[in-house]
């Protein structure tokens, strides 16, 4: 393992160490109803932070205070982060959660879907970030954004939320070099997590069932932690070791990374398992050209 770490720096974040007591810590998590956020809040609250989210729609049941809130508002944004900052008497770490996914290729024109993923994925991190680097500056807090696998490893048929994503990092290392020294930013890369975010690309008959490992959602809250709570804050962390692995190929190696999810993609293809997806009729119909068939 230790060969590993060397070899591949993104796991050092996996195997660094962390506080894991965040007693009075004051965090602003957007997405705050969704699988994740309410995870992500639910840890934070049992480790003694004073939580608030922010979601289009809030539950009954969410396990902290939600301040409703459409991220791709302009107006509305600032307004719901001035009421959920008050409501937390100041803000010591916010966490960019909220995010959508859908079916989108590339080869086609954008979409009403990818304008929706970008500016609610993209455009709303922003948002709310914005609204946030005061009273983050005035704290000396920290950002934490969760971006993807995908901001590095682009999957084929889903090129709006890689977009996105990659775009998010972009929006994250520029934030943190001009809020430096005063803010941290923390990019953090989960891969699948089975949520509802899939359910639109499964309707379209694109779902990344053997495209993607799934990993479990633990994995994903416990980086988030690090994220937020560790003595020395981290740039990018990835969820498990196999992501750590992806990161570090798609950014050094990216013609190897590039051959792996193009032979994937392949198999896929060839499997029958995208013929009757009118969005992946492009690639169905090049493979069937090429094979004869």
């Amino acid at each position: 393992m230790s060969l590993l770490v060397h070899a591949v720096p993104a796991l050092r974040g996996l195997v660094d160490g962390g506080r894991r007591d965040a007693t009075g810590l004051r965090v602003l998590v957007t997405g705050a109803s969704g699988t994740f956020g309410r995870a992500i809040a639910t840890e934070l609250t049992d480790l003694g932070a004073h939580v608030v989210g922010l979601d289009v729609a809030p539950r009954a049941d969410d396990p902290v205070d939600v301040v409703p809130c459409d991220l791709t508002d302009d107006e509305a944004v600032p307004e719901a982060v001035a009421e959920a900052v008050a409501r937390l008497g100041g803000l010591d770490v916010l966490v960019n959660n909220a995010g959508i996914g859908g079916p989108a290729p590339a080869e086609l024109a954008p979409s009403a879907e990818v304008r929706r993923q970008l500016d609610i994925n993209l455009l709303g991190t922003w948002r709310v970030t914005a609204a946030c680097a005061d009273a983050l500056v005035a704290s000396r807090g920290r950002v934490v954004m969760l971006t993807s696998r995908m901001a590095v490893m682009q999957l084929p048929l889903a090129a709006a939320y890689g977009a996105s994503k990659r775009a998010m990092v972009a929006y994250a290392d520029a934030l943190r070099l001009e809020l430096a020294p005063f803010v941290d930013v923390t990019c953090v890369y989960p891969s699948s997590v089975r949520s509802p975010i899939h359910d639109s690309t499964a309707r379209a008959g694109l779902s990344l069932e053997g495209m993607s490992r799934y990993e479990p959602l633990e994995g994903v809250v416990d980086a988030v932690l690090r994220g937020a709570l560790a003595r020395r804050p981290h740039r990018d962390l990835p969820t498990t070791p196999r992501g750590a692995v992806e990161i570090f190929l798609a950014r050094h190696l990216p013609t190897v990374a590039d051959r792996v999810v193009a032979r994937t993609f392949a198999q896929r293809l060839a499997s029958g398992a995208l013929d009757g997806a009118e969005l992946a009729a492009g690639p169905v119909g090049r493979r069937r050209e090429r094979v004869g068939a």
